[in-house]
């Protein structure tokens, strides 16, 4: 069976002349059947992520950009390094081909960031100056449907809801897309290509345990998802196209190895997926959809390892390699 423009096909009609449209295939990973982008006759990979694994930042500080192959276990390279000095806490998006980021804390000038900046992912580089954000702002979470990239709550020096999105092909100042269903900080997000998630959080004097969701395509106000299993701020967040995870963070009086996961497109609470493997505040992830890579952390002492799970199978994570450096708050994205 076959859609195009959205609208399903019959299968005595004769395609052709037809380019794109959808073709529905089994997905032995997920066990179900899902509608898979094509053009012409070769299949289209999604666009909000891809097999090279980039993290950005670090608390120590650090300006450095690294890149991992996510199907591939091993140690971090150096890709370049950031823009205008040394930052943490900063939101990541991709386009497949083009990484994004925006926001941070620079540790150089002691102020909440409002730069986006961005790279291309297949060559290893510097970064570029992009534009802005509508508000300087660090501990921001990111995802992207390939077209838009879309920023969300952080902090100012006071916690935030505010959403703002670019089209990430397009170098510009970022716009306003509304809100989240409230403001906090270290709300970090994932995508599944339509729909945007937003996870547990800090709202200036305790964590949250929210799960608020978006369509990226259509601007407007985050609606309610859900709940995690633990309320805690400053994780790890990936997803693949069926599910979103979130790992790590800080519950009410300790460092947490919890792993929780959703079905993107399915509003519920998390379920439990498994732990890393150490408990760790401030780690980022980032996926290839089969498998997610959690870096970096802090439990109370700054780490450089780098665990990953499979997604679609719960499990602990098992050890992948270490990032650089011992840090926390890095910026995560993929893409090829």
């Amino acid at each position: 069976m076959r859609k195009i423009n959205n609208v399903p096909v019959e299968a005595h009609t004769d395609l052709s002349s037809l380019t794109g449209g959808e073709v529905l295939k089994w997905d032995a990973d997920n066990t179900m059947m899902v509608w898979e982008d094509q053009d012409g006759t070769d299949y289209m990979p999604p666009t909000w992520y891809g097999g090279r694994g980039i993290f950005a930042g670090l608390h120590t500080p650090s300006n450095v950009i690294q890149y991992i192959t996510i199907a591939s276990t091993g140690n971090a390279a150096d890709f370049g390094d950031l823009v205008g000095g040394t930052h943490s806490g900063i939101g990541g998006c991709s386009s497949g081909s083009r990484g994004v980021f925006g926001g941070g804390y620079n540790d150089s000038g002691g102020s909440y960031d409002n730069v986006i900046q961005y790279i291309t992912v297949a060559t290893t580089g510097d970064a570029t100056d992009f534009g802005d954000l509508t508000v300087g702002r660090a501990y921001v979470g990111a995802c992207s449907d390939g077209s838009k990239g879309v920023w969300g709550g952080g902090t100012t020096g006071s916690v935030t809801n505010v959403i703002d999105y670019i089209t990430i092909s397009t170098t510009g100042d970022a716009t306003d897309f509304g809100d989240l269903t409230n403001s906090r900080k270290g709300a970090e997000a994932c995508s599944n290509g339509t729909r945007g998630i937003f996870g547990d959080g800090y709202d200036g004097s305790s964590n949250t345990d929210v799960l608020d969701y978006i369509t990226i395509a259509s601007t407007g106000n985050a609606t309610d998802f859900g709940d995690p299993s633990v309320a805690r701020r400053h994780i790890g967040c990936c997803a693949s196209e069926t599910r979103g995870l979130w790992g790590g963070g800080y519950d009410a009086s300790s460092y947490t190895n919890v792993i929780d996961y959703v079905t993107i497109d399915t509003t519920s609470n998390a379920s439990d997926f498994g732990d890393l493997t150490y408990s760790r505040y401030g780690p980022s992830a980032c996926s290839d959809g089969t498998y997610g890579v959690f870096a970096g952390g802090d439990g109370g002492g700054e780490y450089n390892v780098m665990d990953y799970v499979t997604i679609a199978s719960t499990a602990n994570a098992v050890d992948f390699g270490d990032i650089l450096s011992n840090g926390h708050y890095l910026s995560a994205l993929s893409g090829d």
